[in-house]
C-alpha cells in the first residue's frame, strides 16, 4: 500500500490519500507537502488509524491492524492511535 501525505505538521500527517491499496498490511508513506523545520525531523511520521481505515476499508483494516501492532507500527499520540512511519519517501516531480 502506498499512502501520499499532503500536509504534515510536527510529525503528524493531517491530509493523505491512498495511491495504491494493494497489500494494506505493508503500508509505505510518500510525502508531497510543504513543510517547515520540525515537521519531518522529530522522529517517525504518524498517520491516524482512522485515516488508514478510511483508505483501506474496515475489513482490510481489521485483518492488518493486529499485525501492524505486533510489528511496532501502532503508537498512541495525544490519545489517538496512529500508524508509525520511521522511514518515508519525498515525492519529487519531474
Amino acid at each position: 500500500m502506498r499512502i501520499r501525505a499532503l500536509s504534515v505538521f510536527e510529525g503528524v500527517v493531517y491530509h493523505c490519500y491512498a495511491i495504491d491499496t494493494t497489500n494494506p498490511c505493508r503500508p509505505t508513506l510518500e510525502v508531497d507537502a510543504v513543510t517547515r523545520e520540525g515537521d519531518l525531523d522529530q522522529g517517525p511520521l504518524l498517520v491516524s488509524a482512522a485515516d488508514y481505515l478510511r483508505m483501506v476499508g474496515a475489513e482490510a483494516a481489521e485483518a492488518c491492524l493486529e499485525e501492524l501492532r505486533r510489528r511496532g507500527r501502532l503508537v498512541e499520540h495525544q490519545g489517538v492511535t496512529h500508524l508509525r512511519f520511521p522511514t518515508w519517501t519525498p515525492v519529487v516531480e519531474d
